[in-house]
This record gives structure tokens, sequence and C-alpha cells, in this order.
């Protein structure tokens, strides 16, 4: 078994003199060597030695992604301290909960960050030092500018670099590395402990289906502070002799997104690991692209894709059949237009490595068609987090790919109970890359891993030729587009007992871009609101004024409301569907247990549901809610 840091120190004596980080600075990339790595990590790791960093305590890492993002947490690990790597989409209050919680002593932080931790700092009097990656005007006595930590460590070394050398010498495969804290349903995520062995168990399953020869280059799109990029781009790369690019930080989180396809262009990765919402923009810009050419040009890029949509087929099975005629043509059509289209992304691209939320099978045959295919994986923080993804070698469109190796995985009922093969049930799944726990929430680690085994709180099912299928939540776990799991009950449990008009509630969200609810509202309080306003229940502006008050009463929890910040804005309902039958037993819709039976409702609803993705079902005043809102009014 290795630690991170057995990874890395041997990837230098093998890889000294290869790239291993690009950055951008003065409009070109430039590389670090592995060896100039190492040596910008033992002087930071120094320096936070100084400072009094010691095994086992905890330093938060808040920032865009940047070389000294990588180079701060592998000096963090050095030390043989634990890194709390954190969103940068968090708020200054989601941040309190988790510093505190973490028990951080130390946080490094970017400019663009540091109002956030500076609104907080008050109610942190466990944290001893602020270490700053961008200058700012002045410095209180506990704040640093990392070149003074830099500076520090050198002077460190200069006195004796083995104490450097003992402190991660003394770092042991079981010890913690990183604490990374999952979406919480309320203002209690929790903290996913993934040791070292996690990780570079995690990294050597991952190489069983994934090829990266050290010539390879990514640039790192997604946020670093989640295991996803860690595995796949930091550790991976670097297990390999590869490198990775970060992308440039613009003054502002939209300039960064701009930055991406020109970064992609000027570092001309072979491979990309992206989200489904990443691709989708990706896929839109192409196809504004070819549009901006002509209607020729479209009707023939068209053609191309179904051409080539017939050949790929469902992947395992490439041109079979008579489908090997159409060779030559697709030779002709990837000649005068998918080889331009490869040129957006630098011309070398090889392949996509789809994590996160489950991919759109037409957004998979889409980039499968331009010859960069995006091999949809499976994973979760609780698994470091790869568990399976297609590769070249084993690729079945619509599924989440072979198991990585070693592991174990079974197919369990609600019993816990292991189902045959190409049955749905639970994803179950034991490895040395099942996390170490939750940090200090011994209930919650008890009830989600049992006997080494991880319950991943995902539906699935395994097919004949050992293909993984990911169908969603096995029981409430809702997830955005991209990728983000988080639970439905705690929101929908306030929404009932702080309003007045909800009555019964469910949300829903299935890799779709925002949450929506199905609300069975009060009939009694809307009908006593609108009387006391004096408006004829039976005419349209009763209707519209009983859609209004529920849409008040979700807005209180909103930015702005009276509840806000009891929830992020994106997990709360973006648009609703108003219901004018409640969920009882009766109609199966409420167990005996009287708990919501979500499969039902949305099976009954699946209608509304999807009506709620479109256009005109997103206004709250659709023609659907306005009718039962009339039924309400007009009953009893």
């Amino acid at each position: 078994m290795k630690t991170i840091i057995d990874l890395f120190e041997e990837s230098v004596s093998k890889f000294s003199e290869n790239p291993y980080i690009w950055e951008k600075q003065n409009d070109k990339f430039l590389p670090t060597t592995y060896a100039q790595t190492r040596e910008e990590v033992y002087q930071m790791a120094a320096g936070l030695m100084s400072l009094g960093v010691a095994k086992d305590d905890k330093v938060a890492l808040l920032s865009e992604g940047r070389k000294f993002w990588v180079i701060s947490e592998l000096a963090i690990l050095y030390t043989g301290a634990v890194n709390v790597p954190l969103s940068i989409k968090l708020e200054s209050i989601d941040l309190l909960f988790r510093l505190q919680h973490s028990e951080t002593k130390f946080i490094i932080v970017s400019g663009a960050q540091s109002a956030k931790i500076k609104e907080i700092r008050d109610k942190l009097p466990m944290v001893k030092t602020i270490i700053y990656l961008d200058e700012k005007d002045s410095y209180a006595d506990d704040e640093l500018h990392v070149s003074t930590v830099i500076s520090k460590g050198i002077k460190f070394l200069a006195e004796g670099s083995e104490r450097l050398t003992e402190a991660y010498r003394a770092v042991k495969p079981n010890d913690y590395a990183t604490f990374s804290y999952t979406s919480g349903t309320t203002a209690d995520p929790k903290g996913v402990i993934l040791s070292h062995r996690n990780y570079t168990a995690n990294v050597e399953q991952a190489l069983t289906l994934m090829n990266i020869p050290p010539h390879y280059r990514t640039l790192i799109i997604l946020p670093l502070d989640h295991c996803f990029a860690h595995v796949a781009g930091l550790y991976s790369f670097m297990a390999m002799g590869a490198s990775i690019g970060t992308v440039q930080v613009g003054k502002t989180p939209m300039d960064t997104l701009k930055n991406i396809p020109i970064n992609i262009k000027e570092l001309k990765p072979n491979l990309i690991l992206s989200v489904p919402a990443l691709a989708k923009n990706f896929k839109k810009n192409i196809e504004a692209g070819i549009r901006a050419k002509g209607a020729f040009t479209e009707k023939l890029f068209n053609f191309a894709l179904s051409l080539s949509y017939r050949y790929n087929k469902e992947g395992y099975n490439k041109g079979a059949g008579l489908t090997f005629l159409y060779k030559p043509l697709l030779w002709l059509f990837d000649k005068i237009l998918f080889s331009k289209i490869r040129q957006v992304f630098g011309g070398e691209m090889d392949f996509f490595i789809g994590g996160g939320a489950l991919l759109d099978i037409e957004l998979q045959r889409f980039f499968y068609a331009i010859g960069i295919p995006m091999f949809q994986g499976y994973g979760l923080s609780e698994a470091t987090p790869i568990i399976s993804s297609n590769s070249f070698t084993r690729h079945k469109l619509g599924s989440s790919g072979y198991l990585v190796s070693p592991l174990e995985l079974k197919i369990c009922d609600e019993d816990g109970n292991a189902l045959p093969l190409g049955e749905k049930g639970e994803i179950v799944v034991k490895g040395e890359n099942v996390m170490m726990g939750y940090w200090k929430n011994e209930k919650a680690t008890n009830e989600t891993v049992k006997d080494g085994w991880l319950y991943t709180g995902d539906l699935g099912y395994m097919d004949k030729d050992g293909f993984l299928y990911v169908l969603g939540r096995f029981k409430s776990l809702l997830i955005s587009s991209d990728g983000e799991k988080y639970s439905p009950e705690g929101i929908e449990e306030a929404l009932v007992q702080q309003t007045a008009t909800v009555e019964q509630v469910v949300l829903y969200n299935n890799q779709k871009p925002y949450t929506v609810a199905l609300i069975v509202p009060s009939r009694e309080a809307i009908k006593r609101s609108i009387t006391a306003m004096g408006i004829d229940l039976n005419s349209q502006e009763a209707a519209e004024a009983a859609i209004t008050f529920v849409n008040n009463e979700l807005a209180k929890f909103k930015s702005g409301g009276e509840f806000e910040g009891m929830f992020p804005d994106r997990w709360l309902p973006a648009t609703f569907a108003l219901l004018g039958e409640p969920f009882t037993e009766q109609n199966g819709m409420v167990n005996s247990t009287m708990k919501v039976v979500r499969g039902k409702v949305e099976k009954v609803y699946s209608d509304r549901i999807e009506g709620l993705y479109t256009p005109e079902g997103k206004n709250i005043f659709n023609q659907a809610n306005v009718i039962v809102a009339k039924e309400i009014l007009g009953a009893g």
C-alpha cells in the first residue's frame, strides 16, 4: 500500500524532467516539471511546518484551480496534515460549518474568496493563520502571503531538511488525506474521510480502465475540491508521468468560464474530465458554429452525424453488419467536417471522461460521432470516487461502463439482500477505495458502510456483459445536471412546517437543470386568504392569486426571503405543479408509516413533471396549475 507522497516521489524519480503542471503566465502556458514541483512542494511544506502545522492538523484550501492549489495540497500532505478542500461555490455560512466541523487550524485562500473568510473570521477562534495566494494591501498578525510562507520554508530547510523528511516519512497509507464535504440536506453536510490508501488504491483501480501515456496532457476544468478531479486528474496523471493544466483564473467567475475554450485550444489536451452540463455547452457551441456557416454546411453536418450514429451503433458493436460500408464515406466526412471541429479542442483530444450525473445518451452519440468519445463513468465521493467507466476497449453507450479492478459489487434490494444479475436495486461496492467514514458522524458511517460494503444510495443493475447501468436515486436522493447530489426530505419538511399553503410536497430532480416540486396545497388556507382580499373565488383572478400565494411561500426560502440560507437556492424548486388530490394510503402514494412513496408519485405525475421542464410549464401560471387552482377554490 502506498501514500500519495510515495506516488509522487516515485514519479519524480522516473519522470523528473517531464512537465507536471501547466499554468498560463504572460499569455503563454508554461510548464513546471516533476522535479521543480517537488522543490516547490518541499518549500511550501517546510513553510507550513514553520508556522506550526503538524501531523493530523486540518488545513482548509479555498481557491480556484491553479498551480498553487496543487502545490498547497501536496505540501499539506507532506506535513502529515489533512487537507479540507472547499468549493468556491459555497457562501460564507456554508464555509463556517465546514471549517468549524473539521476543526480547521489553518486556511489557504485565494483573493477572490478571501471576503468570505473575512466575514466569518471572528467565528473561527481555532484558526491560527490565514495564507493568501494573491497579494493584498495589508496583512493582520495572523495573515501571510504565500511568498512569505515559501521564504520561511526555504529558511526552515536550510536549518535542517531532515525535519521535513521525518514528517513525510511518518505518513502511513491509512492516515487521513482529505475531508471531502458532501452537500447536506440542512446546514449539516457530511465530511467524507479519504485516506492516502483510498486515493492511491483508486488511482491503481482507475488505471485498469484508462491508458495515460507520459506525453498526455489534460486541462482540469472541474473543481479541484472534488475527488473526481483528484483521482482522474491530479493523481492518475501523476502516477503515469503525464501533465495537468489549470484554467486561467479570470477577474470574475464568468471570465474564468470564458477562458476554458481559449485554454483548451492553447494547451491542446489529450483528454478532458467533464460533467454533463459542460458537455452540453460544448455541443451547443459546436452546433452554433455549424449553423453560422450556412444551411448547406448544416445539412451536410447533420447527414454526417446520422451516418456516424448508424455506424457506431451502441459502441461495443461499432461497424457491425453492413454498416462497414459507411467507412469510406465517414473517412471523407472526418476529413472535411469532424477533424475541423476537433480543432476547437486543440486538435489532439482523444476522449472525454464523463463524471457526475448521468450523461444523456444522445450527448454520448454526438461526441462519439465527431471522433472524441465521451466515456461515461460512475462514482461518488465515498468511493474516492471512481467505481466504473467506459473505455476504448469496453464501451457500451448508455451504460456507466466496466468496474475498476479490484472491486466487488452487488445489487441489493431494500432489505440489503443481493439480487440476481440484471435486476435493479441499490449499488453496493467493496474495495480499498471505500472511505474511512464520515468525520464525527458515526451514525451516518454505520448506515452507509456495513462490513466494508458501501451502500451508495444509487439505483442500478449489471447486464450480462458486465456493464453497470446507473438509473438515478435508489431511495430519495436527487441529482442535478452537474452531478451534485442532495436529499429532499429536509427541504420538504421545512416547506410544510414553515408555510401556510403547502400541505404536502415532493421535490424532483433527476439530472435536470433545476429542481421542481409537486405540491398539494392547503385548500382552506388559500380560500381564506383570497376571501379576505375580497376576490371572487370563481374568477380567473382568484386562481392566479392562489398560485401566487404558493409561489410566495416558496420564495421565503430563497435569497432575500425570511428563511434565506436554510438551503442553497439551487436545491429549491424553480417551479411547481399544483395537485388537486392529496397523497394518501388509499391511492398508494403514502405507505403504512405515512411516508410518501416517491416512485409511485413520480410515476403517476410523470407528465406533469416533464411539463415543468418546458418553457410553458416552467411558468407558474401554466394551464394545468390554473385548472387545479380553480378546482381547489370551487370545492367545499
